[in-house]
């Protein structure tokens, strides 16, 4: 597969390298997201790039030590005792100006707890005449390196960049589909460009999966569990946890009470998955995050649901071969799978975007009793920078449906919000297809959405 976005990675990763003092640069995310390939579209010929191991501390010298030879002749024929001797002798045979790239930095720690402090007594005694740039997957490792207030590179990188997934109208370019196809994709890919290569490789989304996740040989078959490995000591917990919300179960009370645990046993582990970026907690619009009692937890990684939704459940089909079973069950299923993607991606396009002439806030859902004393659920509000107008937003995934009516339902519902008292409200409908009385009607869809916003 081409490489895709990182545009504004490698702009900053650049201009930072290139500054004229050396400079320690830190770079993180979870697994699969392109970190190595992102460096080294970054690095130049007289760079150095190491991949680090899970072998002895030795072995990983003489590793890198090799790895520098093709760079620096002979480099790799002396044995080097410790990691600042090494880092030292590449300082005095080196005169021009270069990166050392750590990649799984994490490994190199694990073998040598104390390698965070040599390389803080180099960069504090302004040693060191190259850059450094360190790289891992372990999120909780690398943010506890250099976040955390104690450890000793607290303070000492230049930059520090966590990537993040890549955006859906990239998916949309590498498979060369049409917008709503891009987010039915999307919805079990997600933004991981490893993913991707694995739908590129395979005919259709339908044969990727089957072969890819519902097969015990296939590829993504126990990805979670390569995931968890990486950040967390009860991974049983953890994936009880995502399998619980990824089949609706939302509230932490609930949670608990299936897993026969008190409430806030569980609350460490939710902590981490959101932190993780595997879950999110949402509160209805207008009510605060720290004060809100009736939050929820969802799964924001598509892949994650998708996995939790329709493997975890059903491995027991798998591991007898029943491949086609799941697949109908799937597919049958798919339209409402996607429809959550679907509210989310427009919940994000609107978050800061010019609409209706309009620039809005946040986005986000609300759920609760109007002052009518209805029972309402509104997939997408959003309040205008201004604080004057409120956006009231209906999200489908369905066909043919009509534009004048679903417009109806949602004024009906929206009477009686506690938000919108006193301000202008806009309506806004997100369809998979254009009704044909859209015409006088705010209707954005998967087009607009992946390219506009």
């Amino acid at each position: 597969m081409r490489f895709v976005d990182r545009e504004k990675e490698q702009e900053r990763l650049r201009r930072q390298i290139g500054r004229k003092e050396p400079s320690l640069i830190v770079v993180y995310g979870r697994r699969r997201l392109g970190k190595s390939t992102l460096l080294r579209h970054v690095l130049g010929e007289r760079d150095i790039y190491f991949m680090a191991d899970m072998t002895e501390e030795q072995l990983q010298r003489d590793k890198l030590a090799a790895s520098v030879a093709s760079v620096v002749p002979n480099f790799n024929r002396v044995l080097y005792p410790d990691w600042e001797s090494l880092f030292l002798q590449l300082n005095a045979l080196q005169s021009d100006r270069f990166v050392l790239c750590l990649d799984e930095f994490p490994n190199m720690v694990r073998s040598c707890p104390s390698l965070p402090s040599v390389l803080q007594r180099l960069r504090d005694g302004k040693v060191l005449t190259y850059s450094i740039v360190l790289c891992g997957s372990s999120q909780q490792m690398m943010q506890g390196l250099v976040l955390d207030g104690s450890a000793p590179l607290y303070g000492r990188a230049d930059m520090i960049m966590k990537l993040e997934p890549i955006g859906v109208r990239y998916l949309r370019e590498v498979l060369g589909s049409d917008a709503v196809a891009a987010i039915e994709e999307y919805s079990v890919w997600g933004g991981v460009p490893r993913y991707w290569e694995l739908r590129e490789q395979e005919e259709d989304m339908w044969s990727a999966v089957s072969e890819s996740l519902f097969d015990v040989n296939g590829t993504l078959y126990d990805e979670p569990s390569r995931l968890f490995l990486d950040d967390m000591k009860q991974t049983a917990q953890s994936a009880s946890l995502l399998t619980l919300v990824g089949n609706g179960v939302n509230r932490v009370s609930e949670m608990a009470a299936r897993l026969q645990k008190k409430a806030t046993d569980i609350s460490g582990p939710l902590a981490k998955l959101v932190s993780l970026g595997y879950m999110e907690r949402e509160v209805p619009f207008g009510e605060s995050p720290k004060n809100s009692k009736r939050s929820i937890y969802k799964l924001c990684d598509p892949f994650m649901r998708f996995y939790y939704r329709y493997v975890v459940p059903n491995q027991s089909l798998i591991g007898i071969g029943r491949k086609q079973v799941l697949l109908q069950l799937a597919r049958q299923n798919f339209a409402g799978f996607v429809a959550e993607e679907w509210e989310r991606r427009c919940r994000i396009a609107v978050s800061g975007s010019m609409l209706m002439g309009i620039q809005w806030g946040m986005a986000s859902r609300w759920w609760g009793t109007t002052d009518k004393g209805r029972q309402v659920e509104i997939d997408v509000v959003a309040e205008s920078m201004d604080g004057e107008v409120i956006l009231i937003g209906e999200c489908k995934w369905t066909e043919r449906e009509s534009a004048k009516v679903l417009t109806e339902d949602l004024r009906s519902r929206a009477e009686g919000l506690p938000f919108v008292k006193g301000r202008r409200v806009e309506y806004a409908l997100f369809l998979k297809m254009r009704p044909d009385d859209a015409e006088e009607m705010n209707v954005f869809t998967p087009e607009e959405i992946i390219e506009e916003f």
